[in-house]
């Protein structure tokens, strides 16, 4: 394999962009020109051995253009096929119909009256997943770039004696109870208890997590005001006595009161 040719396997290899099929070919070339033999790609790969020897086969009488995938026999396509994967891709891109959340390969072809073969062919060559969802959030604080570098840096190398805490709380938990007692496990029988329940009003968990350790120290409030919240933090404190603690926050509320500028210091 010419020096030249292996490099660019190399180079397809390290892409995030490359096509599983066309990196597996790369990746059998590679292997085949440190000299391993066609069952020990196989082994490595978890591949067949006669497909490898007909890459390396096929490399040498066309050399990289083994990597693409050969045209395929049939029909070619339309004008007529190119406008329905257009129509596919350009709904699938917008909001789903009335009613949906999103759309599905089924609720798609459905709504186009088009198979729903056909529908996931296009969305898996377009690289479509419309059953994915990522979030994100854009800060309107114009400090955010700065802050952000700070919080990474106390997570990622924290000073020296100290400790670094990551403080939230979780609001609204409904405080639950059976209105039966719980009936132990018996030989055949899973314990069980009543599907009835009684409400004891919502809590308020604070919580402060030990960035290092993994440790979690919480209180369990009935309100969720500042005062709780000071008293939560005098015994975080307590917990961790003669430390510097570097505590992360949020923006709540509760938190943005000029009292807390004796006890706390947030980031």
């Amino acid at each position: 394999m010419e020096e030249g040719d292996r490099s660019e396997c190399e180079r397809i290899l390290r892409s995030r962009k490359t096509a599983v099929n066309v990196a597996r070919r790369a990746e059998m070339l590679v292997l085949a020109a440190r000299g391993l033999s066609n069952r020990q790609i196989a082994l490595e790969l978890g591949a067949n051995a006669h497909v490898v020897g007909r890459v390396r086969k096929e490399y040498g009488q066309r050399g990289l253009a083994v990597l693409e995938d050969r045209p395929r026999a049939g029909r070619p396509r339309s004008t007529r096929d190119e406008q329905g994967i257009q129509r596919v891709v350009e709904t699938v891109c917008r909001a789903p119909a009335k009613g949906l959340s999103r759309w599905s390969a089924r609720t798609l072809a459905r709504h186009l009256d088009v198979p729903s073969a056909t529908v996931n062919r296009i969305l898996r060559e377009n690289q479509l997943q419309p059953h994915r969802l990522r979030t994100f959030t854009f800060s309107p604080d114009p400090q955010f770039g700065e802050k952000l570098l700070e919080v990474v840096g106390l997570y990622m190398k924290p000073p020296d004696n100290a400790v670094v805490l990551c403080v939230d709380e979780k609001t609204g938990i409904q405080a639950l109870d059976r209105t039966q007692p719980m009936l132990p496990l018996r030989a055949a029988k899973p314990r069980s208890w009543t599907n009835e329940y009684v409400r004891h009003g919502t809590r308020t968990l604070l919580a402060s997590l030990d960035v290092a350790t993994g440790r979690v120290f919480a209180h369990v409030r009935k309100r969720r005001t500042s005062k709780d919240f000071l008293a939560f933090l005098d015994s975080v404190v307590k917990e961790y006595p003669n430390q510097r603690l570097y505590i992360v926050l949020d923006n709540l509320n509760t938190l943005r009161l000029p009292r807390f500028g004796g006890h706390a210091s947030s980031k």
